[in-house]
């Protein structure tokens, strides 16, 4: 914005016919307010896209609104703005403690402007170890809900800040893994490396969840039945294969684990749903039976033979 003023002054006379012709040039050239057609000969005025305005046409015109007092903000003020908001700079204030905000950092919440000191108050997390606020700007630790300064984010054991490093929470406290597994981790039946997260107890021993697995198979056990036999666990499908009787008709495991029945005659085992007669295939789970070489019957169609 330029400010500018037309004068009648003369820098040096020379003769008085030239002073007359200058005056009489002055006065014929008009040099008027693009809005109100006044004259602006000896005034202040302001161009806009090359088109002069008087003092007061500029302003009615281009001026913005304060947002506090709702008054023009003249030519001659501080017009500070903020996302298209602007205020005089006396009405740029903080709207909790009325500090002046001009050249000081600020934050806004809902619109409302305040210094850092009081937004921080205000709406900053405060420190879970220190209870104090959390500055804006400043590295901040977080974890289930609760936040922590850098420096006050610590390991319960050796105090040293844990940073980015993976730590275990117990009891309220965190701590590092070194620590944490010094001071608490049990130690796995297999490996005898301490565990820290997803182990399995059997026979009151603890076990890594990817150690705990089936001794023929090597298949994890968590999370699926399985049983033992010598101090081993087995899972199912490897325990029936290798020590299940086989179903004299189907020749497939007889596991018998679960409260699952089979019948058993002569060394030899059927499952409930095999035990049939050879010839009618008639169920003979609770009933009589013959037998003929390897076959079974019903007692009707032992008849013919």
């Amino acid at each position: 914005m330029e400010y500018y003023s037309i004068t009648c002054g003369i820098d040096c006379i020379d003769t008085k016919r030239r002073l007359k012709e200058e005056i009489s040039a002055n006065m014929s050239e008009r040099y008027d307010c693009t809005e109100c057609k006044e004259s602006l000969f000896g005034k202040k005025y302001i161009l806009k896209e090359e088109n002069p305005h008087c003092i007061k046409c500029y302003e009615a015109l281009f001026s913005n609104t304060c947002e506090v007092c709702q008054l023009l903000i003249s030519c001659t003020s501080k017009d500070l703005s903020y996302k298209e908001r602007h205020w005089h700079s006396e009405c740029f204030l903080c709207t909790k403690c009325s500090r002046s905000l001009v050249d000081r950092p600020f934050a806004t919440k809902d619109e409302t402007l305040m210094c850092v000191d009081c937004y921080s108050n205000e709406y900053s997390a405060k420190c879970h170890a220190c209870l104090k606020t959390i500055m804006p700007g400043s590295k901040k630790m977080e974890h289930k809900g609760n936040s922590w300064h850098e420096n006050c984010f610590t390991c319960n054991r050796c105090q040293q800040p844990i940073g980015t490093r993976s730590f275990v929470q117990k009891d309220t406290n965190n701590y590092c893994m070194p620590c944490y597994e010094k001071q608490f981790a049990q130690q796995c039946n297999h490996c005898k490396m301490p565990i820290t997260t997803g182990g399995v107890n059997y026979r009151d021993q603890p076990w890594h969840k990817e150690c705990f697995v089936c001794i023929g198979c090597k298949e994890q056990l968590a999370n699926q039945r399985f049983t033992s036999r010598d101090d081993f666990a087995y899972c199912l499908n490897c325990f029936c294969n290798l020590f299940a009787k086989k179903c004299a008709y189907c020749t497939t495991p007889i596991s018998g684990l679960g409260g699952s029945k089979y019948i058993s005659f002569e060394q030899r085992q059927w499952h409930n749903d095999c035990f049939n007669c050879k010839k009618c295939c008639t169920s003979l789970v609770g009933r009589g039976f013959l037998t003929c070489k390897e076959d079974i019957l019903c007692p009707d169609c032992g008849k013919d033979f």
